[in-house]
């Protein structure tokens, strides 16, 4: 009857001494996993960040080529935004017809962090690139001067982080570097 009670007694003792070290040490190894994730958010933000640019700027060319008509993508660095216009009117998100093409990435929280630093397309103030009917990229507005685009760029940032979206002139080809 005694051994019954300290069996007992043993049960109710809690964890032993191995088993909280395991614990310790499972706990420190989930935790040096995760650090680096933390630390590249800025870089996956703009790397999505530049993903949207880029498809938003094909997006651009092939409406542009489908419609027969002039598709500009013009970007304001000062609020970190940009929208897709047709005759001066900023057209229709695809994906949400109720809504205009106008994306704010410092109020996503996918790009929160992530800057707009400089827009060139050939030094144009307008910061606007503009397709043609053929997927041909201007510098510029349609009725502004447009010219053919020598070189175009958008470089973004994120805490450290940096990327550059490329508009190819003649081909209107769009990378990312």
């Amino acid at each position: 009857m005694n051994s019954i009670c300290e069996t007992r007694r043993r049960e109710a003792a809690g964890f032993t001494f191995i088993e909280l070290i395991v614990i310790v040490v499972i706990i420190g190894i989930a935790a040096m996993l995760s650090v680096p994730m933390f630390s590249s958010a800025a870089d996956v933000q703009m790397r999505t960040a530049a993903n949207m640019i880029a498809s938003d700027l094909e997006y651009a060319k092939s409406m542009a080529v489908t419609h027969q008509a002039y598709y500009s993508v013009v970007f304001d660095p000062g609020t970190e935004t940009y929208e897709v216009q047709t005759g001066g009117a900023v057209i229709k998100h695809p994906t949400n017809p109720t809504a205009d093409f106008h994306i704010n990435l410092a109020a996503d929280n996918r790009t929160g962090q992530v800057d707009i630093v400089a827009v060139n397309f050939d030094g144009v103030a307008s910061n606007a690139v503009t397709f043609d009917y053929l997927g041909g990229p201007h510098s510029g507005l349609p009725g502004t001067g447009m010219t053919p685009l020598n070189t175009g760029q958008v470089s973004l940032s994120a805490a450290g982080f940096s990327c550059t979206v490329t508009v190819e002139p003649v081909t209107g080809y769009v990378s990312i570097q």
